[in-house]
């Protein structure tokens, strides 16, 4: 009787799992649908304070998690699936203070405005902005360590609010 439960329950799983591989989804939540191609332009920095870098960082992890996350075949030119736009914040701002009025923590906040297109559905298109912060102890200097700390953190959040809105439709 044992023999046969776990013969069927495999054979379920087993079905299950082929047939969910043909649907257009990915494991990780995203829907791509019929589109086949990506295409992310270059975010270029057109904030009030530039940090050297910022624009080819985060254009780079835009890419990786759209091609670690989906089948797409990333192109230069004409993707079913478009993406563009720019950073348009950079702001370092105080958050909490000390007894003595000075600042004890400081707050990193990057805004991204995104227009999507998705040629295949066009009722998907949009255009967004996108912000995420970290925060860092005062005495630090927003250098080294701490800079790539930050930026790793508010890269990965954004890129992944981006997904979501995009394909996983979160």
């Amino acid at each position: 009787m044992k023999k046969l439960l776990f013969i069927t329950f495999l054979s379920i799983s087993s079905i299950l799992m082929i047939s969910c591989k043909s649907w257009p989804y990915s494991m990780t939540g995203g829907s791509t649908g019929d589109a086949k191609t990506l295409q992310i332009d270059f975010f270029k920095n057109q904030a009030p304070l530039v940090e050297p870098g910022l624009s080819q960082l985060f254009t780079i992890e835009m890419l990786d998690l759209f091609t670690r996350q989906t089948n797409l075949t990333t192109v230069t030119s004409n993707g079913d699936l478009y993406f563009s736009g720019e950073i348009t914040g950079y702001r370092i701002t105080p958050m909490s203070a000390t007894a003595d009025q000075k600042a004890a923590q400081n707050r990193l906040t990057i805004t991204v405005n995104v227009r999507f297109v998705n040629k295949l559905i066009e009722k998907d298109d949009f255009e967004k902005q996108f912000s995420f912060y970290s925060d860092y102890g005062a005495t630090e200097q927003l250098t080294g360590s701490v800079l790539e700390t930050a930026l790793d953190e508010i890269i990965e959040r954004i890129t992944q609010d981006i997904f979501n809105a995009s394909v996983a439709k979160w």
